[in-house]
C-alpha cells in the first residue's frame, strides 16, 4: 500500500531474480479497512516511494486512484471462506475479502507471471496463494522471508504508530517460525468439509501494495488505468511480485 521500507524493497529484489521486469503498484485499498481503522491516517509519501523504487531498479510504478480501481461500489467480491475468519481475520471481519478483491483486480490489470508476497503477512499470503489456485490465475505466488529491524521487530509501514514501549513488546513477541506453526495448526483444526475454496461473492461487505514484473508493456494496459503508470521503457517481461 505504499510508504515503502526495506521489507518491500526486498520483495522487489526477489521479483528481479524471478522475472525480466518489475512493476510496483501503490494503492491504499479502502476495501480492506474496517469502519474504525486507519484508512485516513495510513502513512503515505508517494514522492519518497517513487525515489526508493527507482533506486532499486523498478521498471514501472502503477499508482491507480480509488475512482480508477472502483468506479462504482463493487458488488462482486472475492470471499476467502472460513480460513479467513481465524487469526487476523477474526479481529478484522471482511479484511481479507477486501485484500483478495483488490489483488485479483491487480492481477487482471497487470497480468504478471509471478507475484512475490512477504511472509510477515503469512495468512494473507496463504489466502492469495489459495485464490490463485482455486480461480485458475495463470501465475506463480512466491513467498519471501520476513525482514526485521535490529531489535527483531518485523518491518512494517505501521511501525511509525508504535510508542517505545509498544515497540519493545512487539520486538520480543512470537517469532515468525512459531507464528507460522500456529497458523498451520489453526488450519489443520478446520474440518476438511469447511475448507471452502476462495469464491466470488455478490454483495459481500469487505496492500495493496504489489510488486510485479509483467508480460505486457505499460501502453497495453489501457482503459481507465491508461496514463497512470510511471516508468521507463517497454516492459516486455514475464514476472510480478506483490
Amino acid at each position: 500500500m505504499g510508504y515503502l521500507h526495506e521489507g518491500h524493497l526486498r520483495l522487489v529484489d526477489r521479483a528481479r531474480e524471478l522475472a525480466d521486469r518489475v512493476v510496483v503498484s501503490i494503492f491504499v485499498n479502502p476495501l480492506q479497512f474496517g469502519p474504525h481503522e486507519d484508512l485516513a491516517r495510513y502513512p503515505r509519501d508517494l514522492p519518497r516511494d517513487r525515489t526508493l523504487a527507482g533506486a532499486r531498479g523498478v521498471d514501472c510504478v502503477f499508482v491507480p486512484d480509488t475512482a480508477g480501481m472502483y468506479p462504482a461500489e463493487p458488488l462482486v467480491r472475492v470471499v476467502p471462506g472460513p480460513v479467513a475468519d481465524t487469526l487476523e481475520g477474526m479481529a478484522r471481519p471482511g479484511h481479507f475479502t477486501g485484500v483478495l478483491t483488490v489483488v485479483a483486480k491487480l492481477f487482471d490489470i497487470v497480468e504478471p507471471d509471478v507475484a512475490v508476497f512477504g511472509r510477515k503477512d503469512f495468512q494473507q499470503a496463504m489466502l492469495v496463494k489459495r485464490m490463485v489456485q482455486d480461480l485458475d490465475f495463470g501465475l506463480t505466488i512466491d513467498i519471501a522471508p520476513t525482514v526485521r529491524e535490529l531489535d527483531g521487530l518485523a518491518l512494517s509501514s505501521r511501525n511509525t504508530y508504535l510508542t517505545p514501549d509498544e515497540r519493545r513488546q512487539r520486538a520480543w513477541g512470537r517469532p515468525v517460525s512459531s507464528t507460522t506453526s500456529f497458523w498451520a495448526k489453526a488450519l489443520a483444526r478446520i474440518p476438511e468439509s469447511s475448507r471452502e475454496p476462495a469464491r466470488v461473492g455478490a454483495g459481500v461487505a469487505g496492500t495493496s501494495r504489489a510488486y510485479r514484473a509483467r508480460r505486457r508493456a505499460p501502453a497495453e494496459l489501457g482503459g481507465r488505468h491508461a496514463g497512470r503508470r510511471e516508468g521507463a521503457g517497454s516492459l516486455a517481461a514475464r514476472g510480478l511480485a506483490a
